[in-house]
């Protein structure tokens, strides 16, 4: 026989109030804005970085081609020239290039050194072709020149000593740049424009593939919209893999609210009739002008309160049963309510072991409540000890209280964990104990049972709660 009609002593967690609250930033526009930008940002820089590769690559082709045009008069030059007899330079093959004989063609060549004059091909007419700085190449160099105002130079020489002369003698082929620029600007205006509309073509398809892959969020604000004007009550249309997760979450919320506001509903309901018969008694004994008003009404305001408390009891554990970060240590919680319940029963001896570390998913205040009563229950109608053993099985914590009392007969153990049924009328309580205790576990997922003691002869409770 055995219920709590008082509370145990509540710990509180110390460190509760000081932890900060999580910082929260908003993210707002569009989603699939961000996305399009994105996309843009990226393939604009993959396509000016590999634009300026390719035309590297192409510029450097098509230059080197060019240069090779060039080395190759420039050593034909060489194998046709010998020391003539007042120790000049001559050629003993004329060069076959046209344009060698044309004044200002665009295409020049000499050859200069020691104190002759320069020998100049006859399209450099009056001017001559001038190193950057006074060297000497044993191999081709090659380098642009702005000697002339108006035509850029690409010029390649080497320093060659002819036999029979002891001079180091500079051979210069040297081209206008006109040819070359205008191929490399060909391959530029082919190579910007494909390369944009590229550019253009895979940012318009990333924002096709975009907003076709967030079509179906659309689909689910039009199933909110309907759900909220009273069409539907859940989301049940097809959704791809990726987003219908998400849809079963928001069902399962939806389920839960609307199991929360029923549960509310229900509780409303049972607390107004449980308060409808005392407040009658009330009204009955006033009217009637009883001479025993005053027992009457304190009776009958302790029974409210009982079921106040009651109600009040299973509100608490609804409201925070929402919370799925809930965690609380079995053990800590099983220490602080056995200090407050050896307070108020001096002559009880508790004693505890088992597993330290179970963790339940419950708040630690509706934990020290189910174990409190509990506890209070034991040290109140047991024989003087009580041993409680934490442990775990098949994911759920189990915490089984004994005592070694007279214990409960198997056909009373149902009916006594029904609200409000006392089996000891002769100790103080309100029979609302275990039925707290009962409720306040099924909110959670857990259970209640009553057996017999077998090391104890008294009653074991089992409470099983989902393990963290």
């Amino acid at each position: 026989m055995r219920e709590a009609d008082v509370a145990p002593a509540v710990v509180e967690d110390p460190d509760a109030a000081e932890k900060p609250a999580a910082l929260t930033s908003r993210i707002t526009g569009s989603l699939a804005r961000r996305m399009i930008a994105i996309a843009a940002l990226w393939i604009s820089v993959l396509l000016i970085g590999g634009g300026f590769a390719l035309d590297r690559v192409l510029t450097g082709a098509i230059t080197r081609n060019f240069d090779s045009s060039l080395e190759y008069v420039l050593i034909a030059m060489i194998r046709s020239s010998e020391i003539g007899p007042d120790g000049e330079v001559r050629l003993v093959e004329p060069l076959g290039d046209q344009r060698f004989l044309e004044p200002y063609s665009g295409l020049y060549w000499q050859i200069s050194g020691g104190n002759q004059e320069p020998y100049r091909s006859r399209s450099l007419w009056e001017r001559s072709l001038k190193a950057p700085t006074p060297h000497i190449d044993n191999q081709i160099h090659t380098y642009d020149s702005t000697q002339f105002p108006d035509e850029e130079l690409r010029v390649l020489e080497r320093n060659v000593i002819l036999p029979g002369s002891k001079t180091s003698w500079r051979f210069q082929i040297a081209q206008s740049r006109e040819a070359l620029d205008t191929q490399n600007r060909a391959v530029r205006a082919t190579l910007i424009p494909s390369l944009a509309l590229l550019g253009l073509g895979l940012i318009i398809l990333a924002a096709l593939q975009t907003f076709y892959g967030l079509w179906p969020l659309r689909h689910i604000r039009r199933a909110i919209a309907a759900m909220r004007g009273g069409q539907n009550r859940r989301v049940d249309a097809p959704l791809p893999l990726e987003v219908q997760p998400m849809v079963d979450e928001l069902n399962a919320l939806l389920a839960h609210n609307e199991k929360q506001a029923e549960e509310a509903r229900l509780h409303a309901g049972n607390l107004a009739h449980a308060l409808k018969t005392p407040l009658t008694v009330l009204v009955n004994s006033a009217t009637s002008s009883d001479t025993e008003l005053a027992e009457t009404v304190r009776r009958e305001a302790a029974t409210m309160q009982r079921q106040v408390d009651h109600h009040l009891a299973r509100a608490r554990a609804v409201g925070r049963r929402g919370a799925a970060q809930a965690r609380a240590t079995v053990w800590d919680s099983v220490n602080s309510v056995s200090r407050a319940v050896a307070a108020l029963y001096p002559d009880a001896r508790l004693d505890a072991a088992g597993d330290k570390t179970v963790v339940v998913r419950v708040e630690r205040q509706d934990l020290d409540e189910l174990v409190g009563n509990l506890l209070e229950n034991a040290a109140k109608y047991g024989g003087g000890s009580v041993f409680v053993t934490v442990g775990r099985e098949d994911g759920m914590a189990e915490i089984l209280i004994e005592d070694d009392g007279a214990g409960i007969s198997p056909a009373d153990r149902d009916r006594v964990i029904d609200r409000g049924v006392r089996l000891d009328s002769g100790k103080p309580g309100t029979g609302l104990g275990l039925a707290i205790v009962r409720d306040v576990a099924e909110i959670y997922g857990g259970s209640i049972a009553l057996e017999e003691s077998e090391d104890l002869g008294g009653l074991l409770v089992r409470l099983r709660l989902p393990a963290g």
